[in-house]
């Protein structure tokens, strides 16, 4: 067998750059296949999906795994094994921006195990390949036989010096002040990402309408290189299940008055969970006396899916028509807020944020330049002074489960909060910053509720962060002629909505934002009507967060870490650390400090950490007489080393130099060892630097008055 003649197209992003996608070449037994290419970046796409379901299965089983090969930038990776390993944060990330825009888009009722897998095979330092993921995945897909109702792609947005660019590089978007993943199909908006500082509700709109008219050329060309596949990209059949109508109609009579009973009873989260449980349990009853036994083994399972649609559609309705919500609150009221900072007596920053059944503890943790966290990706060798970690246990939702560890939920909460907050941090951070949120209760955005805690355990320890911060979840019900935009919703909102957004920023912007839209054709004006809406919540919860601190302490706690930060020449770095670190170790033995020295610029840049200030000045006072420079004409208060027939050797602020005898007197001196004994101080000045060795040439006579002249005969 031949090689494979692949099947291309491609098209141009707005600013020329040509995008190539190819098919037919590798891994022709997947079910779809595909590389996207741009310039020397490469993302490499395969789509496999099972024939048929496992036996009782009741949702959809979708994978999407993103891997970077360190192979794609020329590198071995820095690991144990030296092979790739577990996905890193940033490579679950960018799986779950590519899970989130095409999950919606799988029929409903295909229960089909399907994996989708993105390997980046070749890429540029300055080319951000997390973009051309979702293109990739939605190209493999739209090139099988796979039922997708696609399709669709996503693209970086920001704005570098006031103008919008797709698609940017990694250097441009370090100047950004916008900067949005934008995923759609040709007609509708699916789901935005990002971060900004502190940008306003019409410029995010405006990023949107630019990234969708970006994206609409990309589906376009999807559409064109699955025509010429051809028939394999006819999707194949999808098994519709059969409705009951009558099923239907008696779960809807049996349960319909009982649940909007429940849902208008204002209650909280267990005992609504509590009466519909009780609604489903007699609905159960019920058909198991009406029906024989092999007829409701087969029919039960049918109609619990019936019992959730009917409660959603009421609700749904419940909401549009009379414009009450499960907790009775208004559309734009916000739960109950209590706040507390200080709460843990040992940590650096702590707090406390509760909104109505959903709280976070969060606790903050101020290290060193030893403790920046390290980014080993095969792009990006770096390290990360502030990181935000996020735990969900079982318990916050009174459930059990196994402890395993953070999965992608975790990471890509902490990933949203962790974007909030860092637009507000100090431009100068000599610290390495930990928040720790900890989600205790949950009923609505616990992601949310992180950064309100985070805001305020930054404050509480004392970061002067230039505004706080906190974030909102919103929630939108549409049926195509009404509308209600939901402010701070609760979980059963979340579930049961057309939209969801999560929104945080300070009272003058944007700082993070996550939308996933569920609406086709979702008109703009809602859009920036429901970001207003948000708006006027974020604001309402810093007023309240402000009743337990509106701004950072004046001073850390006294048992935080102090860094003094020291800026030396950097002929001086090696005198410091000394010949195998011997140097830098005694001071550290010495003082009880901890040391950090790096070269910044043509500087050497030293940090010097203890959480006693004495400590502190003892380390910054014996760095100092090892950097320390004297300058011609400066007097120092000197010690005598050594006593030698020509002159003493003295030392000053670390250094030494000679005195000579002729520089000691204005008269002559015989003998020196007359005048001067080793540990005797004495006054000198600098009076010369000699070119070639460096040695310092020292006066006292030149301190010294002069003595009277005789006049002459």
């Amino acid at each position: 067998m031949g090689q494979q003649t692949p099947i291309t197209t491609s098209f141009h992003l707005p600013d020329g750059r040509e995008v190539i996608i190819e098919t037919g070449k590798l891994a022709t037994q997947a079910d779809g296949s595909v590389v996207v290419r741009m310039g020397k970046t490469m993302l490499f796409c395969s789509v496999v999906s099972a024939h048929e379901p496992r036996e009782g299965q009741s949702f959809f089983p979708l994978s999407v795994d993103y891997q970077e090969k360190f192979a794609a930038a020329g590198k071995i990776p820095g690991n144990f094994f030296r092979r790739e390993a577990r996905l890193s944060d940033y490579e679950i990330l960018t799986s779950r921006l590519v899970d989130r825009a095409i999950r919606p888009l799988f029929p409903d009722g295909y229960m089909n195990d399907t994996q989708v897998i993105i390997n980046l095979i070749s890429g540029e330092e300055d080319v951000l390949p997390d973009a051309l993921a979702a293109l990739a995945a939605s190209a493999a897909m739209t090139c099988s036989d796979v039922p997708f109702n696609g399709p669709i792609s996503e693209v970086r947005v920001a704005r570098v010096k006031g103008e919008f660019k797709v698609n940017p590089s990694r250097s441009e978007t370090e100047e950004a002040d916008m900067e949005f993943i934008v995923a759609a199909s040709m007609d509708n908006v699916m789901m935005v990402e990002g971060e900004a500082k502190e940008c306003q509700e019409k410029d995010l709109v405006e990023a949107i309408r630019i990234a969708h008219e970006a994206i609409k050329v990309q589906c376009q060309a999807q559409l064109d290189l699955a025509a010429k596949v051809g028939d394999k990209a006819t999707s194949r059949e999808v098994e519709e299940a059969e409705e009951n109508e009558e099923l239907k109609a008696r779960v809807e009579s049996l349960t319909k008055d009982k649940i909007l009973e429940v849902a208008r009873g204002e209650l909280d989260k267990k005992a609504r969970k509590k009466g519909f449980d009780e609604i489903k349990d007699a609905l159960k009853e019920t058909l198991e006396e009406e029906m024989d036994e092999e007829t409701f083994e087969e029919q039960w399972p049918m109609a619990k899916e019936y019992f959730y649609k009917v409660q959603k559609a009421l609700i749904r309705e419940m909401v549009l028509s009379e414009g009450k919500r499960l907790d009775g609150r208004k559309a734009n009221e916000v739960r109950d807020i209590w706040t507390e900072v200080d709460y843990l007596p040992s940590a650096h920053g702590s707090a406390i944020f509760t909104r109505g059944e959903t709280q976070s503890l969060t606790s903050l943790t101020l290290g060193t330049k030893t403790d920046e966290l390290m980014l080993d990706q095969a792009l990006n060798h770096s390290y990360e002074n502030f990181i935000l970690h996020y735990n969900f246990p079982a318990f916050s939702v009174g459930e059990t489960k196994p402890m395993r560890g953070p999965g992608r939920r975790e990471v890509g909460h902490a990933n949203l909060a962790a974007r909030a907050l860092r637009q507000v941090l100090p431009a100068e951070l000599p610290y390495t910053l930990r928040i720790v949120s900890d989600v205790l209760e949950s009923n609505g955005s616990s992601s949310m509720a992180t950064v309100c805690a985070g805001t305020l355990a930054l404050m509480d320890a004392g970061i002067k962060i230039t505004k706080p911060v906190s974030g909102i979840a919103m929630g939108m019900i549409s049926d195509g002629d009404r509308y209600a935009i939901l402010s701070d919703i609760l979980g059963d909102e979340d579930a049961l909505g057309d939209m969801d957004f999560k929104v945080s920023g300070t009272e003058n912007g944007i700082t993070a934002c996550q939308m996933d839209i569920k609406i086709e054709g979702l008109p703009y004006e809602q859009l920036e009507e429901a970001l207003m809406q948000a708006r006027e919540g974020r604001v309402h919860i810093l007023n309240e967060m402000s009743n337990s601190l509106a701004a950072p302490r004046e001073d850390l706690k006294p048992h935080a870490p102090r860094i003094v930060e020291l800026t030396i020449d950097k002929s001086f770095i090696g005198a410091v650390i000394g010949p195998g670190g011997k140097v830098i170790q005694e001071i550290q033995e010495v003082t009880g400090t901890q040391i950090n020295i790096e070269e910044v610029d043509n500087k050497g840049i030293v940090n010097i950490a203890s959480s006693d200030k004495e400590s502190i000045d003892k380390a910054v006072e014996w760095v100092r007489r090892i950097t320390f420079t004297p300058e011609v004409g400066d007097v120092f208060d000197s010690v005598v080393r050594s006593v030698m027939p020509y002159g003493v050797f003295v030392d000053f602020h670390g250094k030494s130099g000679l005195l000579h005898v002729s520089e000691i007197s204005h008269t002559r001196i015989e003998n020196v060892a007359d005048h001067f004994q080793e540990g005797d101080e004495v006054k000198v000045k600098l009076i010369g630097v000699d070119k070639k060795t460096g040695k310092l040439r020292l006066s006292r006579k030149a301190l010294l008055p002069q003595p009277d002249r005789k006049p002459r005969d």
